[in-house]
């Protein structure tokens, strides 16, 4: 595997795969946007999170690369937490380390030394990533490409180069203790300039700087022949951000400064000191000191940018760029764990490749058993052994659900958890339900009644009609069509004509439908529907009820033949006799 090559843990290493965004009308619609919020208390990593379900395609291989990773995830905690820390600490250094930043030509030795800790930081991470991901029994192709990836890095030449180089320079550089500087005077005793004499692996100790002086004048031989210096003088320390430092040096410091190489003239530095404000004299003696250091080590210096240089290319950023995506499914991971913890059922969704299919499972686009709504599941407080599990298939016989039944019975309800199974599924989430197999979809396309106004150009009606004729427009046989009480704004006779046409061109398309309906003049239709097209069929879906009681059990069924108008009637005490009661 080319190490240089960027990866991702949700995006196979194809380039071919045409995805479709999802409409925020549609994630709205089906509670998309309502369960990303759960995730998650940063809005930021909500609208990642969401962005991400929301682009879908119906490549069979991205939903399980994603299945494969989140199996991956969910199984590890450890793994997830570990990576998530060591992922944390590349995006660090990539944000704001050096590795991305132009540098002078003649950068100073503590800057150099700075960015060689940077990559002793990045090659440290490197190795425990790659441990990381040793220590666990991972399955998935998207978790073995990061190790392939992490493999090659670390067994590249170029890595083991740098890895050499690294721990060579910081044992050139570990044992840095003290630097010598050498002061020549004019006749009257003030200070001409200044080089330095060497860089030393031990620091000086600590004496009376003033008796050092007087013993040195005062002894025969105190004034050294030459200026080759023999170590015999000893140290006194003095605070380089001292006032008196300042004072009686005459802001030495600031003159250090403004010498950029070995024994420049007093002249041209003077003239420039004399601007020079007041400061701290300690940040212009390690600025010195910085540019004399790497005039002496320059040959270290150089090394250190050729080194610099070869590897800038290194894959931090594409590391860097897995932390979204890992958060994407670590939060997915701990949410789905909380709720399975709280008694609710999910399941690893399975992708049905129609070719892999025995002759009598041909055709069948899902088959989900014991589904339910998640939303619903998680804003109320019935218990998890309270809510009520359906199940359904698309397939050549079921390709579109005319779904009628009571009012307040699980219609909308068993619509929109549809809606959410293929997004989890296609996002590699473990989705709610006891088994969910499916054939990817292009985009889910949402019709239900539109805002009051939005309406008032159109009218409800004709805002309804165009955009019904939008979103038929852009579906294809691998759309997903969710519609609930479409072409119910206007009188039945008129809602039912517009219905039949629409209902009639979906079948015509191939198009994996629920239509949940009030007009159960449409189901009984469904013989005329299913003449029209040999390879899709229309089914009659009913919310059944009991006596008036709800059950929210989905039934492939003929429809009852009633708007239940007289169940809400008795429910809110609008009959007759209840009227006259009052």
């Amino acid at each position: 595997m080319n190490p240089k090559k960027a990866i991702s843990i949700l995006f196979p290493p194809k380039a071919d795969s045409t995805y479709h965004v999802m409409s925020d009308t549609a994630c709205h619609d089906i509670g998309l946007d309502t369960i990303c919020e759960k995730l998650t208390l940063k809005k930021n990593e909500q609208r990642m999170i969401l962005s991400v379900m929301r682009m879908m395609t119906d490549d069979p291989e991205v939903s399980n690369f994603r299945i494969g990773v989140f199996s991956d995830i969910l199984a590890f905690p450890d793994m997830r937490k570990k990576m998530l820390a060591l992922l944390d600490e590349i995006r660090f250094l990539n944000d704001y380390g050096s590795f991305k930043k132009e540098h002078e030509e003649r950068s100073g030795m503590w800057d150099f030394l700075h960015r060689l800790s940077e990559l002793n930081d990045y090659i440290k991470s490197v190795e425990a990533i790659r441990e990381c991901l040793n220590a666990y029994e991972i399955k998935s192709e998207g978790l073995k490409n990061i190790k392939d990836y992490m493999d090659a890095v670390y067994e590249a030449s170029s890595f083991a180069e740098l890895k050499r180089d690294i721990q060579e320079l910081n044992a050139d550089t570990a044992t840095l203790r003290s630097i010598t500087l050498g002061i020549n005077l004019n006749r009257s005793f003030e200070v001409e300039s200044i080089g330095l004499i060497s860089v030393n692996n031990k620091e000086f100790k600590s004496s009376g700087i003033l008796s050092n002086f007087a013993e040195a004048l005062s002894t025969k031989d105190g004034i050294h022949d030459g200026n080759d210096w023999n170590k015999s003088y000893r140290f006194h320390p003095i605070s380089a951000s001292s006032a008196e430092f300042t004072k009686k040096t005459g802001r030495f410091g600031d003159f250090y400064a403004m010498l950029q190489q070995p024994f420049i003239g007093a002249a041209l530095a003077s003239k420039t000191i004399a601007n020079v404000p007041e400061q701290d004299s300690s940040a212009y003696l390690t600025h010195y000191f910085d540019q004399e250091v790497s005039h002496l080590l320059s040959h270290l210096t150089r090394k250190l940018e050729q080194i610099l240089s070869k590897h800038v290319s290194l894959s931090i950023g594409d590391i860097a760029d897995l932390i979204p995506e890992f958060t994407y499914y670590v939060h997915w991971a701990e949410y789905i764990e909380s709720l399975k913890e709280s008694g609710l059922s999910f399941c690893t969704p399975t992708v049905r490749i129609p070719e892999d299919f025995s002759s009598a499972e041909k055709g069948i686009r899902m088959k989900a058993q014991q589904i339910y709504n998640l939303k619903l599941a998680v804003a109320t407080e019935i218990s998890p052994e309270e809510i009520v599990k359906n199940d359904l298939d698309f397939s050549d016989g079921h390709t579109l659900y005319l779904l009628t039944g009571a009012n307040r019975g699980g219609k909308t309800t068993i619509t929109q958890a549809i809606g959410l199974l293929f997004a989890l599924a296609q996002g590699g989430i473990s989705v709610p339900g006891e088994g969910f197999s499916f054939s990817p979809v292009d985009c889910i396309y949402t019709h239900y009644p539109a805002d009051e106004d939005k309406t008032l150009d159109l009218g409800r009606l004709g805002e309804e009609c165009q955009r019904f004729k939008e979103l038929f427009t852009a579906c294809t046989e691998n759309s997903l069509l969710l519609m609930n009480e479409t072409f119910s704004t206007t009188s039945f006779e008129e809602g039912y004509f517009i219905a039949k046409d629409a209902v009639k061109a979906i079948l015509m398309k191939n198009i994996r439908t629920i239509y949940n309906t009030h007009m159960h003049k449409l189901a009984f239709e469904i013989e005329e529907f299913n003449t029209l097209s040999t390879k899709s069929k229309a089914a009659s879906l009913v919310a059944k009820s009991e006596e008036g009681r709800r059950s929210f059990q989905m039934h492939i069924a003929p429809p009852e033949g009633k708007s239940y108008a007289e169940d809400i009637a008795l429910k809110y005490g609008v009959t007759y006799e209840a009227l006259l009661e009052e």
